[in-house]
């Protein structure tokens, strides 16, 4: 019998105790449990290492904040959907963060109520699956049973919001994309290093700049994108696909194409 591991992401103990526990009266169910982000980060980390990943993650749409420094969660901390909102880390930034480094995992967000809008941010995190917390047992192993066959699990009654949702998604990257084109490879290289995080000082190091040459290459890119602060810019950046510069390696060289 192949049997399915699964993950249950809650932070609240009693469900996501009693949730593990129907799962795991399933014959072909394995379940184990985690109470936060950091908690299910380092089950997922162990369980890769062990050579027994978990097949699906279900994930409270309502998590709360990850504290944990350095590693995975800095990854997961950066996903943060395109409305620009900082703060706090909910569950389907999780689900991002978690896609980036465990494609294998399929995911399910749990949510208290039905939310097209938070449902398609779910679906462009990466999530296979958008189920209420209150529906039957059978519906929830219907439904992690259909995400391994690679189906996308919605209630019938979100079908229309989150296609809408979706569709204005797709015009805000398109016109994303288009102010983001308007910049100099310079300027777009300023702003991959905004996505990641770093200050203007950081930024003059990296580039070999002047902090005030940085500052103006940064205004330039606030006034081309048509926003007034670094978090709106990096909100567009992303939006338009713009990824964080690799902090691991060189953006550029001395007298390269982008000086």
């Amino acid at each position: 019998m192949v049997r399915i591991r699964v993950l249950v992401v809650d932070d609240h103990r009693i469900f996501a105790e009693s949730l593990a526990a129907a799962l795991a009266a399933e014959p072909d169910v394995d379940v184990a449990a985690a109470g936060s982000g950091p908690a299910a980060l380092r089950c997922l980390e162990r369980a890769a290492a062990d050579g027994r990943r978990f097949d699906v993650m279900l994930v409270d749409a309502d998590l709360g904040a990850l504290a944990v420094p350095g590693g995975r969660a800095v990854a997961v901390a950066r996903a943060v959907s395109d409305n620009g909102e900082g703060g706090v880390v909910d569950g389907i930034s999780l689900v991002a963060g978690v896609r980036s480094g465990h494609l294998a995992v399929r995911t399910v967000v749990l949510a208290e109520k039905d939310d097209p809008r938070r449902a398609a941010l779910a679906l462009q995190a990466g999530a296979s699956g958008w189920v209420a917390k209150d529906c039957s047992l059978q519906r929830l192993l219907a439904v992690i049973r259909g995400v391994l066959r690679d189906e996308t699990h919605l209630p019938p009654a979100l079908l229309t919001g989150v296609l809408r949702e979706l569709t204005a998604a797709r015009k805000h990257r398109t016109e994303s994309e288009q102010l983001v084109e308007s910049l100099t490879p310079r300027e777009r290289e300023v702003l991959r290093c905004m996505v990641a995080g770093l200050g203007r000082k950081a930024v003059a190091e990296r580039l070999f700049l002047s902090p005030h040459t940085v500052r103006t290459h940064m205004q330039n890119v606030l006034g081309k994108l048509g926003v007034h602060s670094t978090l709106a810019a990096v909100a567009l950046a992303r939006r338009a696909g713009v990824g964080p510069v690799d902090l691991a390696g060189n953006v550029v060289e001395r007298g390269g194409q982008l000086a």
